[in-house]
């Protein structure tokens, strides 16, 4: 059975797709974008901060559907630009300090409003 998780703790989706889809134990979270969901605006400041953002936007979904980030088992990395690799790992890297999940990183020719980068997440019930 397919849930559709949503929190106003985290940025309401920008198009026809849901914050994250749970079903059979596994939760999904679309591609995560560093919109503060308070304002509702892109968070200024370079690729840290909006790292920062995304990663609080996929804790607060992580949280809203009994999660958490050691669940995590595969992320998507989409970055604007691959010269911000080194910095958007120092933030990501702490999020995931014991046993990181699988993970990809792709440079993109652009992201949604702007962003500096993406990321999408996959977490299991354990």
């Amino acid at each position: 059975m397919k849930k559709i998780i949503y929190t106003p703790q985290a940025p309401a989706a920008v198009g026809p797709y849901s914050q994250a889809v749970e079903t059979n134990g596994i939760l999904y979270i679309s591609g995560q974008i560093p919109i503060d969901p308070a304002t509702g605006k892109m968070v200024e400041g370079d690729i840290r901060v909006q790292t920062e953002q995304v990663m609080r936007n996929i804790g607060a979904i992580l949280e809203t559907a009994g999660y958490s980030f050691r669940d995590v088992v595969k992320s998507t990395c989409l970055l604007s630009n691959m010269d911000h690799f080194s910095a958007m790992n120092e933030v990501y890297s702490r999020y995931y300090s014991e046993e990181p999940p699988a993970r990809a990183a792709y440079g993109v020719v652009r992201l949604p409003l702007g962003a500096l980068v993406e990321i999408e997440t996959i977490a299991i019930r354990t």
